[in-house]
């Protein structure tokens, strides 16, 4: 793992956003397209919105859906569905994407979407770290054990009032209680793991991502694990650090 520090949350997103962008050509140079996952929810979308500005052949890329709110209309403001929606599939006009339409038989989409994600690797997957450590909704303990693609989640407690913090929701009780995540192993499968995390708020997880063990406790600690992901993180997110762990994990 690498850790990038940036001085604030804008530059930490286009810094990602630019990365991100040379990777995708890369592998559309290479191999003619480009495979990957989004992750979305409020740390995400200035990434997002810097993301679908950039020079990509956009017809060439194929986007997977990372989790997803188990009973929530696509409609709603919350809705990962319609974030990906509204901040990258419409200002791009990507036309290969598969979404988690959970309005249905979620176990039927579950395993369907997973047979699609299974047939080719997953060249960039772009996450974020909860509060409690998740990643994506892989919430601790997280199952580290898993082939699953997909697996249907049960949503922590500090998650759930995360999201009504963020103001996606007026009360925890009207925070859905289940979801279904990209699992720890599948999102390991990438070739290349771009993990952004601005905020004062993600430095606890920070600090127990980069400074523990790893450990089914803090779920995205996994990451140190997989020899291409890059850490991007600003002065708020970092600010519990040790300097010595900054100094082990930066280039």
């Amino acid at each position: 793992m690498i850790v990038k520090l940036f001085p604030d949350r804008a530059a930490l997103s286009r810094a990602a956003a630019l990365a991100a962008a040379s990777r995708m050509r890369e592998a559309i140079g290479a191999r003619g397209s480009v495979r990957i996952v989004a992750a979305t929810a409020a740390s995400q979308l200035e990434f997002l919105a810097h993301l679908a500005a950039q020079e990509v052949d956009w017809s060439r890329v194929e986007l997977f859906h990372l989790d997803e709110y188990i009973g929530l209309p696509a409609t709603h403001p919350a809705s990962f569905r319609r974030m990906l929606r509204e901040h990258l599939i419409d200002r791009t006009g990507i036309v290969r994407h598969h979404l988690l339409d959970v309005d249905g038989d979620v176990e039927r989409v579950r395993r369907e979407l997973g047979a699609k994600l299974a047939t080719e690797p997953v060249d960039l997957a772009f996450v974020g770290i909860g509060e409690n450590g998740h990643l994506a909704f892989n919430e601790p303990p997280a199952d580290f054990d898993t082939t699953e693609p997909y697996i249907e989640v049960r949503l922590d407690d500090t998650s759930r009032r995360q999201q009504v913090a963020e103001g996606w929701f007026p009360s925890v009780d009207d925070v859905p209680r289940r979801a279904i995540s990209m699992s720890v192993r599948q999102i390991l499968q990438a070739r290349e793991i771009l993990c952004i995390v601005p905020d004062r708020r993600k430095a606890a997880a920070v600090k127990a991502t980069l400074e523990g063990d790893v450990t089914p406790m803090v779920p995205a600690s996994i990451l140190r694990t997989h020899s291409q992901t890059t850490l991007y993180l600003d002065v708020d997110s970092a600010s519990m650090l040790e300097p010595a762990t900054l100094a082990r994990y930066q280039p």
